[in-house]
């Protein structure tokens, strides 16, 4: 397919065939939706000033061109073994045409169409929405040529070309390092917080940031074959590949079409009156399929909303019902995803140590010296102006504080050797200090659980999830350790993108899977799971997109209180499809033994439908 490479290398958004397709869907479905609403305030306009042609008029052609688009629908569908509500509301609207009862054909042809539009325009935003994990792709590169470095477009670097990657910058393509060493943001990809130390020759992954200063990479794979485009890739697969629920309405349709053509045939046969069938057809008016259960999950996607979870659209509301296991991520979602001081060990007292360490971090913008800075002021430390400031980027840094020379960096800033590459320390990390170049101690820094982490797993076991495991880039040991504290069920360490995906095809035997995390390289788990959920205020844009519910509010607790919601709302709504159903079968049995008259019936059937749409408001 020509996808994911393109995005990542020329900036193709989508497939066009299907982006072709979800428009033409959408835009067919809007214009009912508008042709619906404007014929409807037509008639009613004729029918206030008398005119019963034009009001009967208005509605049927209404109802008509609405009803043939349905059955073209229903032609392609059946073509594809697809059966569903589309029959019977083509039923609804084909019997309603029949026996002159146009209002009711035209309301069900304006909630016909309503639900095409909207369900089209959602697929239409979540397919554009996945633009948004290349939006920091630079769409250049600069690359060594006889004469100096010359910007080209990336889809024109090849394997074995020099590139340089500048400050800030991210890799567009897999490669290795050229100079001595490189400090590289790899949180995107992998989730761990710590930028890693790369030496010469060591192997740098596209999506990737430069943290220190300018570097350059000689080419191993091509853009479009590189690590972050295999990523977008797998999305894509997983999307494609994963499992779609049956809406729930759909679940009851194909034998209520059957029960009513049943009761109509056996009614007409068994009297000889063919007028039964009318009466048995009018009383059948699906609406409490139809309306009543996307009243129910849009309430509560609604609610969810004010409590800061946006879910899209009714589908993943009612998984998240169906949920029964949730696989966690850890950096980002249940760790905060950023370093955080943790034990201040050596000669001097700890809080000299870190008050001297963290003025001399003012003057730098890596994210230790942010830690430093942050903790020391969280401690109500007074910080003193640095001066004479020498940093080497991504490594370490010097100057005068209080009079005092302060030194602050890893073991290689200071002459000693130290693990390098992606394979080093990555959740935990020590910088050494030093006074006037006589060693003063070691801080060493962590990312520490969220402060709701626990109180989160408490309360999914209440809320019904059995099974809770974490799925985690980290090495074992680590990974094993903050699954203890949280008292999870399972582990899985050292997961690249695809291995999360194994995880989540693993657990499906366990029930209806709930994937949480953050950042790209937990993307294509949230797409393969039955309900992904996206959270946390960094690296988010691509998680969001992939996911089907995002945590618009940074609070793990949220995950909960949604689904509460979803299975409260699909209580509600399977209540309002029995309730219609058994209503509507009851009169039905009535019609078809004349005791109901197609007038009557219909009056009845209105007061059903009002009934199961008021029951379906509930889920606000």
């Amino acid at each position: 397919m020509a996808t994911a490479a393109a995005w990542w290398a020329g900036g193709w958004t989508l497939p066009q065939g299907r982006m072709s397709r979800l428009r033409k869907a959408g835009s067919r479905s809007g214009l009912l939706v508008m042709l619906s609403l404007v014929a409807l305030a037509a008639a009613l306009a004729f029918y206030l000033v008398g005119h019963g042609l034009g009001y009967r008029l208005i509605l049927l052609g209404c109802t008509s061109l609405i009803l043939l688009s349905l059955c073209l629908e229903i032609a392609k569908k059946l073509r594809k073994d697809e059966y569903g509500l589309d029959l019977i509301a083509a039923l609804a609207m084909a019997s309603a045409l029949w026996f002159g009862e146009y209002l009711a054909g035209a309301i069900v042809g304006l909630m016909y169409s309503g639900g095409q539009f909207l369900e089209a325009y959602a697929h239409r935003r979540a397919d554009e929405g996945m633009s948004a994990l290349l939006a920091q792709v630079p769409r250049t590169a600069m690359r060594l040529a006889a004469t100096g470095f010359e910007e080209i477009p990336i889809e024109r670097i090849a394997v074995g070309d020099v590139v340089l990657i500048r400050k800030g910058d991210l890799v567009p393509a897999d490669g290795t390092l050229v100079g001595e060493s490189a400090t590289i943001d790899q949180a995107v990809l992998t989730g761990e917080p710590f930028p890693v130390r790369i030496a010469r020759g060591g192997n740098i992954s596209s999506g990737a940031t430069n943290e220190g200063d300018a570097i350059e990479i000689r080419v191993l794979n091509r853009a479009e074959d590189s690590t972050y485009a295999g990523i977008v890739r797998l999305v894509e697969a997983s999307r494609r590949s994963k499992a779609k629920l049956m809406r729930l309405a759909d679940r009851f349709s194909v034998w209520f079409l059957f029960a009513t053509i049943a009761v109509a045939g056996v009614s007409a046969f068994m009297s000889g009156d063919m007028s039964r069938i009318v009466a048995v057809l009018v009383v059948a008016t699906p609406c409490p399929l139809i309306l009543a259960v996307p009243v129910a999950l849009a309430a509560g996607t609604s609610k969810a909303a004010t409590e800061g979870v946006l879910v899209k659209g009714a589908g993943p509301l009612e998984a998240l019902a169906q949920a029964t296991v949730a696989v966690f991520d850890k950096t980002g979602t249940l760790t905060a995803g950023e370093p955080a001081v943790g034990h201040i060990d050596g000669p001097e007292h700890p809080d000299r140590i870190l008050r001297l360490a963290a003025s001399l971090d003012q003057a730098s913008s890596h994210v230790v010296g942010r830690a430093l800075v942050d903790e020391a002021r969280r401690r109500g430390l007074v910080l003193s102006r640095p001066s004479e400031v020498t940093e080497t980027a991504g490594s370490g840094i010097c100057g005068i504080v209080d009079g005092v020379r302060v030194g602050v960096g890893g073991d290689t800033y200071f002459g000693e050797a130290t693990p390098s590459g992606p394979d080093g320390p990555s959740t935990a990390m020590r910088v050494r200090v030093l006074f006037d170049d006589s060693p003063a101690g070691t801080i060493t820094l962590e990312d520490r659980l969220r402060k709701d982490a626990v109180q989160l797993v408490t309360e999914l076991r209440a809320s019904g999830i059995s099974r809770v495991v974490l799925a985690s880039g980290d090495e074992l040991p680590i990974a094993t350790a903050i699954a203890r504290s949280l008292g999870l069920d399972d582990v899985a360490a050292r997961l690249d993108p695809s291995d999360k995906v194994e995880v989540i095809e693993k657990e499906r035997v366990n029930g209806r899977v709930l994937m949480v995390g953050d950042g790209v390289n937990d993307a294509p788990a949230l797409a393969a799971a039955d309900v992904g959920i996206a959270v946390g205020v960094e690296n988010l844009a691509a998680a969001a997109e992939a996911a089907d519910i995002v945590l618009v509010r940074d609070d793990l607790t949220r995950i909960t209180k949604a689904i509460g919601i979803a299975r409260r709302s699909r209580k509600i709504a399977l209540q309002s499809i029995y309730a219609g159903i058994g209503l509507s079968l009851l009169a039905m049995g009535f019609a078809g033994a004349g005791y109901l008259p197609p007038v009557s019936g219909a009056l009845l059937q209105e007061a059903i439908d009002v009934a199961v749409i008021l029951n379906a408001l509930r889920a606000l």
